[in-house]
């Protein structure tokens, strides 16, 4: 495919404060094999020399340019606003994380997949995470997937091929659709995107590692699974599309799969916290805007319960409550 003939990409890296990683992911997107692409890189009003870095690229690089808000946005909203940038001429999108990056290839696979598939709105690939190989599971001559079926399957706990925004490419015209790509402010709305689009669209998925996602404390993830927001957005996700895709029975199994470790990890954030009633008052809010009420019942049998393991094994309570003094506040770098 010439590069007449090639669908335009937009890339997009929005990003706050990362000027530890943004080179490398930088010059992943210039070492593309693919030739027709945009990139756009948006500044979330950085701290550190993050943006000196940006524009030191797009003074070089003419397929780059430099976006500087004027003021901060919340990590969903700047994503947003990211989309709204892409060129109208653009068929695809793909976001890279500023603290991930993407192998050579990543793209020309993508798009070849998504050009031969019309009905594919979704296109997925493996992504390294550390060490991890994730976004596994299908058999490696399903290459189409139906939208709603990969959708049940992924509620019900099946393989989860959604990964992270790094490791997607979205047809541009089901961002296009609404006002708001990523439909709501928690972090993981990503995943609630590829739901939306995958009732009307199938999923394509490329068995090549061609992404990468860094681990470390201060990314997104790692804060998520610290303070149950990663765990927050399984249970909005399966309340929101559960009833379209799971019967009564199935979607009430899993909600209970779910919410067992939510409430575990609010123990363990109102023990760090000593009893933080904030925090308890945005679990609250949090639960009642995806149709829930919070259990006070239920975080106190759920408290028991841990408490109960933890006297069982002495041993194990006095090192558990040892690290928990020692790392109160601390964030663990992690990833799902």
């Amino acid at each position: 495919m010439t590069l007449h003939d090639q669908p335009l990409v937009s890339i997009l890296t929005p990003v706050y404060n990362g000027a530890s990683y943004l080179k490398e992911c930088i010059d992943s997107v210039l070492a593309q094999t693919y030739s027709h692409w945009e990139y756009i890189i948006i500044n979330n009003c950085s701290t550190d020399n993050t943006l000196e870095i940006a524009c030191e690229y797009a003074t070089k690089y003419s397929s780059i340019r430099v976006h500087d808000n004027t003021e901060f946005l919340g990590v969903i909203a700047n994503h947003n606003l990211a989309f709204s940038l892409m060129s109208p001429a653009a068929k695809y999108c793909k976001v890279v994380s500023a603290d991930d990056f993407i192998f050579p290839d990543c793209v020309s696979q993508m798009v070849d997949l998504a050009e031969a598939n019309p009905t594919v709105g979704l296109v997925g690939v493996y992504l390294l995470a550390g060490k991890r190989v994730l976004c596994d599971g299908l058999q490696y001559e399903q290459k189409v997937v139906n939208g709603r079926e990969i959708s049940r399957a992924t509620l019900l706990g099946g393989p989860y091929v959604f990964g992270s925004p790094t490791s997607l490419l979205y047809r541009a015209d089901l961002i296009r659709k609404g006002k708001a790509f990523y439909p709501h402010s928690n972090p993981h709305a990503d995943t609630t995107a590829c739901y939306e689009s995958l009732e009307h669209s199938d999923f394509g998925f490329v068995h090549q590692v061609l992404a990468y996602a860094r681990i470390h404390a201060d990314s997104q993830t790692s804060k998520s699974l610290k303070v149950g927001t990663y765990e927050l957005a399984l249970v909005g996700d399966l309340t929101r599309f559960g009833p379209k895709y799971l019967s009564p029975a199935e979607l009430e199994q899993r909600l209970e799969y779910y919410l067992e470790p939510y409430y575990r990890v609010v123990v363990n954030m109102l023990l760090e916290r000593a009893r933080n009633k904030e925090f308890l008052d945005q679990q609250k809010i949090a639960l009642q805007q995806i149709g829930l009420r919070f259990s006070f019942t239920r975080l106190m049998k759920t408290a028991f319960h841990m408490a109960i393991g933890i006297l069982l094994r002495p041993g194990v309570a006095i090192k558990k409550i040892s690290a928990a003094k020692r790392n109160a506040g601390k964030i663990e770098a992690q990833y799902y």
